[in-house]
């Protein structure tokens, strides 16, 4: 199964969705804040990220961005698991090409089956 990194500042959810991503037999390092993220990524290297796009200090399209500019870390595949709806217009599409977006679940509407379901579609185990 795969090693998953969750960025998720709300710690119920996070604690929730960590919760069910073990349960269905992936290890999973949790963070509250991008630059803890980070930290972890360097730490150990996950097959997939999920995170929120809400995030203080630095937000999860700056955290996304920073992700990208390391060139050993472009092609980890990201889920995006947020409060913001997608809104699907011409830049939208683009950022998400630009930052190598695997999939988008708003928040209100996934069930933790289909982000469990993101995850295993997208994860690629890391060399």
């Amino acid at each position: 199964m795969a090693h998953v990194l969750l960025l998720e500042p709300d710690g119920l959810l996070g604690e929730t969705y960590q919760k069910a991503l073990e349960l269905s037999g992936h290890s999973v390092d949790r963070c509250r804040e991008a630059q803890s993220a980070v930290h972890a990524i360097d730490t150990r290297l996950p097959d997939v990220i999920v995170t929120e796009l809400e995030l203080a200090v630095h937000n999860g399209i700056e955290f996304l961005y920073e992700l990208r500019s390391y060139g050993e870390w472009q092609k980890l595949p990201v889920v995006v698991l947020s409060h913001l709806p997608a809104v699907d217009t011409g830049l939208m599409r683009a950022l998400w090409g630009e930052l190598n977006i695997a999939a988008y679940h708003y928040k209100p509407l996934t069930k933790l089956k289909d982000l469990v379901r993101s995850v295993e579609s997208v994860a690629v185990p890391a060399i």
